[in-house]
């Protein structure tokens, strides 16, 4: 039995004996139950802890200050992040709650779990970030790699930005958070639009940093906000549980975080194979649009003619159809594949709205198991996969 998390339930496959022999399951060591999130974040702001200036002094000198929290696309601990820094924030602060939604246009507040803490505390704005609109966006000026950046205002009219998040591999970023609170998670559409083209280059994939053109760039956009920032992460492990936290300079802090996140998430398999089924948890299934991380995560795995299979419920729905053919399959998922590989979804969408996408519709799982090798890629999204040859 082979089992894929899918929807709420997951799905259990059952594979026939000479089927079950071929099939490799992809996964990473498992590590020890993690304490709760509130204590790793305690531990990551405490003095000793803290990488480069403490929080406190940053803090006392700040009468506007502005916490980037992530949009309803990302299971985070919000509240546990918002507490730790709401006890070390100055007494009656100018406080502004910013939702970085970066292309993704303005979040569901009601899904990010905040209602009870925000009758708890007093914010004095909500900034719902629509990067498709112009309003409020000032202009900063233009990396080396040529890519514009236009900031909301609430991190210009702050005397200290924090940025929040969940260090975990990204396909193309090398690595979540970080800077990405700012840009693109506060940033113009047509802007982060730029910045993507860099996803073309080779080193542009999960678990690169320095090397890696795209996320340098990022880095490059938040350096011209002339606002003081900090950072606040929590370190996900490749079950997606957080087993460690980071707080301090905005890049330092991030690679200490990256680095513990890398070698939780890092496996290596013995070769590619002709069929690769890959899947993960809700929400990154929740639609076509963000199921493509599965693709590109283990695209390098399949060999020239074979099959990948997205195996995403997609509740959600396609995504807008448009964005995710061009500018997420296109650029960022069909480069990574070997010539002649043919990419396939089983999920709860009709035969003919997947007909509209890139991938060819599959009813059932079982079905996609029909090769001398299948490796299958349960969390693929939060792993690191190298391949010995």
């Amino acid at each position: 039995m082979v089992w894929l998390p899918y929807g709420r339930q997951g799905l259990h496959c059952e594979l026939a004996g000479d089927v079950a022999a071929r099939v490799t399951v992809v996964a990473a060591r498992p590590l020890v139950l993690p304490p709760p999130s509130s204590e790793l974040f305690e531990q990551a702001l405490a003095p000793a802890n803290v990488v480069g200036p403490g929080f406190e002094q940053l803090a006392n000198a700040a009468q506007r200050v502005t916490i980037v929290i992530s949009d309803a696309t990302r299971v985070e601990p919000r509240v546990a992040m918002l507490d730790s820094l709401i006890a070390r924030l100055p007494a009656g602060c100018d406080l502004t709650l910013a939702i970085a939604c970066g292309t993704h246009g303005p979040s569901s507040i009601a899904l990010l779990g905040l209602d009870e803490w925000l009758a708890r505390h007093s914010v004095k704005r909500i900034v719902n970030h629509d990067g498709h609109s112009d309003d409020n966006l000032v202009e900063l000026g233009v990396t080396d790699a040529g890519t514009p950046v236009r900031l909301h205002r609430c991190v210009l009219d702050a005397d200290l930005v924090i940025a929040t998040g969940t260090i975990r591999p990204h396909y193309f970023a090398g690595f979540g958070a970080g800077v990405k609170a700012i840009f693109p998670g506060l940033g113009a559409s047509r802007d982060i639009r730029k910045n993507h083209e860099l996803k073309l280059h080779p080193q542009a994939r999960a678990g690169v940093i320095n090397e890696n053109p795209c996320r340098l760039d990022l880095e490059a956009a938040v350096r011209l906000l002339p606002t003081q920032t900090f950072l606040l992460n929590g370190i996900a492990s490749a079950d997606h549980e957080l087993h460690g936290a980071v707080a301090g300079d905005l890049w330092q802090a991030f690679r200490v975080g990256a680095d513990r996140c890398r070698t939780w998430c890092r496996v290596t398999v013995e070769q590619r194979a002709p069929i690769v089924v890959a899947s993960d948890v809700l929400p990154v299934t929740s639609s076509l649009y963000q199921a493509c991380k599965i693709a590109a995560a283990v695209a390098h795995l399949v060999l020239p003619n074979g099959r990948l299979v997205i195996v995403a419920e997609c509740p959600d729905g396609t995504g807008p159809v448009d964005v995710v053919n061009r500018a997420i399959y296109a650029t960022g998922i069909a480069p990574r594949l070997a010539p002649g590989v043919v990419v396939e979804l089983v999920s709860a969408l009709a035969e003919d709205v997947v007909a509209t996408t890139f991938a060819k519709y599959r009813r059932k799982v079982e079905d996609c198991f029909d090769a001398e090798r299948v490796l299958v890629v349960p969390h693929a999204s939060s792993l690191i996969v190298d391949v010995e040859s």
